[in-house]
């Protein structure tokens, strides 16, 4: 080896070396270059991760904003639900929380149904639920009406108790509303406060269990909220409906005693001034006369004072203030013979009547009275009985019934909104006042039988109630 190094001449040498040279310093170049490339690319990575956290904050943040717009929206709705006594924009104020609440940019508000089915006031002839208001129905749907016997509206109603559905479109009743052929998903809650149920509110998308646990949670919460104040404007409006009834109660009653003066006092008054007129004129002639035709008026004018009187019991039975119900009875049976020669036969039950407090037999006292009048002026009868007893340990039971010409019930019913006389509706709107239930019955040329039940507890309250 020795001798092949020594035989190299001193060129050779020099070019292996710088051979050896040049290959090690380009891999210290192309080191370099990788190295520097490395670390570039590195940079450039944590630059991308950096803004791929800063677009993730900023969508954050926006998202946030998002949430808190929308909420301050609900809290908005929410304010205006518990605020307003108009009874429709309580009902349009539960439809939009509930659709901003589920609203998302991923769930466009666009995609939803919603609506709120509702019993009418009156269930006995408006059993069915209607659409109280809506959101993305058609109008052919709006026209239509559920009768709750089949599906998820019985269900619902029935248990009392939140419905998830996945196939709306196959529901007995809710499948015929075409805006919910569409939807895969359905949430229907129960509008209930106590044992009064005021209908259901529906909520309904396309995508399949879209109603997760939290939207249920918050459409639960709106419903309950939607349910005060569905019963808050339902009680202002029945007070504004119960001030023009009392109003035309008033009026009635104005009538009423402006037709008796005018038929009653006013006439006799006029004939007595006519009598004394004519008595003065006989005394001049023949004072036997005048002397029978003086007594004649002095009896015209008893009769008078005698209406006058009975008149203002009418008005304000004193009475029935200083000595209760079964004196104001009497007192009333007395007069009416008095007068009319009417035959009134009261049997009050004093068991009763302490157990009553004062407004609420003067309530009663009003009852007996308006149909007392009618018996009387409409019916002819020649006795009127009037029972007042006890039918349970709670329970009172007011029974007046006629020997009179009788009428059939329905028909003056359907007709009564045309008749000019408020008698019936009296009678039931102070039946109501004793939270009772009242019931006529009558058969032409029989006679007619009045009965009021009256709960004398909170618990018969509730009885009567369920029993309807």
């Amino acid at each position: 080896m020795p001798d092949f190094i020594t035989s190299l001449n001193s060129a050779t040498l020099m070019g292996i070396i710088g051979l050896l040279a040049f290959i090690l310093g380009g891999g210290l170049v192309s080191f370099y270059w990788s190295f520097r490339n490395r670390a570039h690319h590195s940079v450039s990575k944590e630059k991308q991760r950096e803004e791929a956290r800063k677009r993730q904050k900023i969508a954050k943040v926006k998202a946030q904003h998002l949430d808190a717009s929308r909420m301050r929206e609900v809290y908005n709705l929410l304010t205006n639900l518990t605020s307003t006594l108009n009874y429709q924009r309580v009902l349009e104020s539960a439809l939009d929380m509930g659709m901003r609440a589920l609203t998302t940019s991923n769930d466009p508000e666009d995609r939803l149904v919603a609506a709120v089915l509702l019993f009418a006031n009156d269930n006995e002839n408006n059993p069915d639920l209607y659409f109280g208001a809506s959101r993305r129905l058609t109008p052919a749907d709006l026209n239509q009406t559920f009768p709750a016997q089949n599906g998820i509206l019985k269900e619902v109603i029935d248990e009392g108790g939140a419905i998830f559905s996945e196939n709306p479109s196959k529901d007995p009743e809710l499948g015929r509303v075409m805006a919910l052929q569409g939807c895969a998903s359905l949430y229907c809650i129960p509008l209930r406060q106590g044992i009064d149920t005021y209908g259901v509110i529906v909520f309904a998308h396309p995508t399949p269990n879209f109603f997760h646990p939290t939207h249920r949670e918050v459409l639960n919460i709106i419903a309950k909220q939607a349910v005060i104040s569905i019963q808050n404007a339902r009680l202002y409006q029945d007070l504004a409906q119960e001030k023009e009834r009392m109003m035309e109660i008033q009026e009635e009653g104005r009538k009423k005693l402006a037709r008796d003066l005018h038929d009653g006092p006013t006439q006799s008054v006029a004939a007595i001034a006519m009598r004394v007129n004519f008595a003065r004129r006989l005394m001049e002639r023949d004072q036997s006369a005048a002397a029978d035709e003086l007594f004649k008026i002095e009896e015209l004018a008893r009769r008078t004072t005698k209406e006058i009187r009975h008149m203002l019991f009418t008005l304000r039975p004193l009475v029935l203030e200083s000595q209760g119900l079964s004196a104001a009875v009497e007192t009333m049976a007395e007069k009416m013979a008095e007068d009319y020669r009417q035959n009134i036969l009261p049997d009050i039950a004093q068991e009763v009547v302490s157990e009553l407090e004062m407004d609420k037999q003067g309530v009663i006292f009003y009852i007996i009275e308006e149909a007392v009048n009618n018996a009387r002026k409409h019916a002819e009868a020649e006795h009127i009985h009037v029972r007042l007893s006890l039918i349970q340990e709670d329970l009172a039971l007011l029974d007046i019934q006629d020997d009179g010409l009788g009428f059939d019930v329905k028909s003056v019913t359907a007709s009564y909104e045309h008749r000019g006389s408020l008698g019936m509706i009296n009678l039931r709107e102070r039946t109501e006042l004793l939270n009772g239930v009242l019931n006529i019955d009558s058969t032409p040329g029989v006679g007619t039988h009045i009965q009021v039940a009256i709960p004398l507890t909170e618990e018969a309250v509730d009885r009567i109630r369920n029993s309807v």
